[in-house]
């Protein structure tokens, strides 16, 4: 099983800050598991519309989208962060 965490506007969009779910093993990258997140309903088609601007950090660490994310715990998923 795997976490997922959303942040910001891709939690709002989604409607949920978290949930744990069995990913299938042909997931095997971070590309592979937002184009699988986006057949989940409009939700998250929604929030991940452009994906190339999504940040994602595996258990903690900020990967590529081109990352696997076999052995993973925790995914978070979250827009740009801008500065101020």
């Amino acid at each position: 099983m795997t976490r997922l965490v959303y942040f910001a506007w891709v939690r709002e969009r989604i409607g949920k800050g978290e949930e744990i779910i069995e990913l299938d093993p042909a997931i095997v990258t971070v590309s592979d598991l937002l184009a699988y997140l986006k057949t989940r309903g409009e939700e998250y088609e929604a929030a991940l519309e452009y994906e190339n601007v999504i940040r994602v950090a595996i258990n903690q660490e900020h990967v590529e989208h081109d990352a696997s994310i076999a052995g993973a715990t925790e995914i978070a998923l979250f827009p740009p962060m801008t500065g101020g």
